[in-house]
């Protein structure tokens, strides 16, 4: 069983940056697709960003050009790096792996975009 752990969350600027850290209880290599979502107050969840299993890493529209997601297999841990943050980026923020047949979750960290 894995267990994920969010930080690096926390109240920025329009315009500024941060950089989300998601750190594995096992092997990220034995891991299977992981990836970010985020949920804003009274919307759905959504992706933000995917790394499948393969190395493909597609985007949520909302973000593309400005996040980029990437891992540090030696540190067990899945980064996303934000850059030119929107307040429509406000949300808390989830990562998940898939370890078949299931897909675990951390347990959300908030990230605020505001002047």
């Amino acid at each position: 069983q894995v267990q994920l752990v969010e930080s690096g969350g926390g109240s920025v600027q329009p315009g500024g940056s941060l950089r989300l850290s998601c750190s594995s209880s096992i092997n990220i290599d034995t891991l299977y697709n992981m990836g970010w979502y985020r949920q804003a107050p009274g919307k759905q969840r959504e992706m933000v960003a995917l790394r499948f299993r393969g190395g493909a890493t597609p985007y949520g529209n909302s973000v593309k050009g400005r996040f980029t997601i990437s891992r540090d297999n030696a540190k067990n841990t899945m980064y996303l790096q934000m850059n030119s943050l929107l307040p429509d980026d406000t949300a808390v923020y989830y990562c998940a792996a898939e370890l078949p047949p299931k897909t675990t979750w951390g347990q959300g960290i908030q990230v605020t975009v505001s002047s």
